[in-house]
């Protein structure tokens, strides 16, 4: 885009403020359209006075989709990219006027942008689309009900199933991702809260370790201990078998669990401290 153009274009404006765009687009456009091809002064001055004249109508069209996990600055960009576009390929008469030729001239660019650069986990392209869809229509009958539409209504509109609407919106997360060095409350982040697997080594490791702390049991408890995991019997049906009752089996296998988290969770500091020797 034409650095002037940049410069010179207004600031920001409510869309409603352009409603009267085409009454002075229109005849620029049709004086551009007349002008001699080799006079390029003059028709550089033309496209950079209707791209002037129509920044509010791009910026406008860039606003609604904010919030989408880019920056309304580079919507913005795009938008008024677009309007370039839009100015050079534009042919006064040809249809119901500039904004009307505009408009989805934008707005399919933001889409083209979104999909190519807005997805932090891109979802199947289907959803894309029909999410970029929905887009529209939710903003028609937001208008038309005077309200926020129902999946239900939105669906009906668009002649798709409800659950498709609701697969589509799940979709929008897509355009969001969250880092998991963001600090939460409390002086953690969200990495503290994510499980990691781990590596082959590792669980070789912990199976290790815990064979060694199961040998180290007595004969009762490694009896209670494999009734329970291994048999899956109940306390009392383990209780029957040894003679005791089903509280004492709660005792044991307390005990026994306790004493088997335990020694695992040293496990790993006792190696790094045979290591560090």
């Amino acid at each position: 885009m034409p650095q002037s153009v940049l410069q010179s274009a207004p600031p920001l404006k409510n869309p409603s403020e352009v409603d009267d765009l085409d009454a002075v687009v229109e005849p620029l456009a049709l004086e551009l359209s007349l002008t001699d091809p080799e006079d390029h002064e003059r028709l550089t001055w033309l496209r950079e006075s209707i791209v002037v004249l129509a920044v509010p109508l791009a910026d406008g069209v860039a606003q609604r989709y904010r919030n989408r996990g880019i920056e309304t600055d580079d919507l913005i960009q795009v938008a008024r990219t677009a309007l370039v576009k839009a100015v050079h390929r534009y042919r006064p008469g040809a249809g119901p006027g500039f904004a009307a030729y505009a408009t989805p001239t934008i707005s399919g660019e933001l889409k083209r942008w979104f999909r190519d650069h807005g997805w932090a986990v891109r979802p199947p392209r289907r959803i894309q689309e029909l999410r970029a869809a929905l887009v529209g229509e939710e903003e028609r009958l937001r208008h038309e009900l005077g309200r926020d539409p129902l999946d239900a209504e939105l669906a009906l509109a668009h002649g798709v199933a409800r659950a498709e609407v609701g697969e589509a919106r799940r979709g929008s997360a897509a355009y969001h991702s969250t880092s998991l060095d963001e600090p939460l409350a409390g002086g953690s982040s969200l990495a503290d809260f994510v499980l990691v697997a781990e590596g082959p080594d590792s669980a070789i490791a912990t199976r290790d370790a815990l064979h060694r702390a199961i040998s180290r049991l007595t004969e009762r408890q490694r009896l209670v201990l494999r009734m329970r995991f291994a048999d899956e019997l109940t306390q009392a049906e383990i209780g029957t078998r040894i003679g005791v009752s089903q509280m004492q089996v709660s005792r044991i296998l307390r005990g026994v669990l306790d004493r088997l988290r335990a020694e695992l969770d040293d496990s790993p500091r006792a190696e790094s401290d045979d290591t560090a020797a």
